[in-house]
């Protein structure tokens, strides 16, 4: 069985939309296009080339056409991107020139994936296609990079289905500009209790 590890750049409040440039997603009147930009730093670039190291990828249709713009002509900076098979859920999109591209329809057409043999599947961005996973309890891992700042409106991490669900840290680190890498993994059932008793 493959893992499925989510992978989201978010705000304090959980934004997760257009992190990364003002044009990259101005859906909704969104505003703050490339939120994440001003805290970029050594560290944290270290620790995106170990995030990105090549596995392939899951990613809903609106990611899948902002990638498929940009990094085949950009591959050097994500060594082994053009080659890893990107899977992408979509009931509009059925063919696409980046190569190794495959199409999915449907959560069982990624169960299915989930249970083949082969590498982790990464999923980056993907808003709506990570509360599916949610729903469905298919997220393994969550990575997170928390950036220090509230932006009050927004496409959301955890928005729509998002079951209850337990995770534990297996690896954090602060940056010097305050981004939080933190990386979850699923750890069963919620637990409750009463402090102090």
């Amino acid at each position: 069985m493959r893992k499925i590890i989510v992978l989201e750049f978010i705000t304090l409040d959980g934004v997760l939309q257009a992190p990364g440039g003002p044009e990259e997603d101005t859906s909704g009147g969104f505003k703050y296009g490339g939120w994440c930009a001003p805290y970029g730093d050594e560290v944290s670039g270290k620790a995106m080339q170990k995030q990105m190291e090549a596995t392939d990828i899951l990613v809903g249709r609106k990611t899948f056409e902002i990638f498929a713009g940009f990094w085949p002509e950009h591959a050097d900076y994500w060594p082994g991107i053009n080659d890893v098979t990107k899977y992408v859920l979509s009931n509009t999109m059925k063919a696409s020139d980046w190569k190794n591209s495959v199409f999915l329809t449907s959560v069982a057409d990624i169960e299915k994936l989930k249970n083949s043999e082969g590498t982790d599947i990464k999923v980056w961005g993907s808003g709506e296609l990570v509360q599916l996973l949610m729903k469905h309890d298919l997220v393994d891992e969550l990575w997170l990079k928390i950036y220090p700042v509230t932006l009050g409106e927004g496409k959301k991490l955890f928005d729509n289905g998002t079951i209850p669900a337990a995770f534990t840290v297996t690896e954090s680190l602060v940056t010097p500009k305050g981004v939080i890498f933190v990386n979850y993994k699923r750890a069963g059932e919620v637990k409750t209790g009463t402090i102090g008793a």
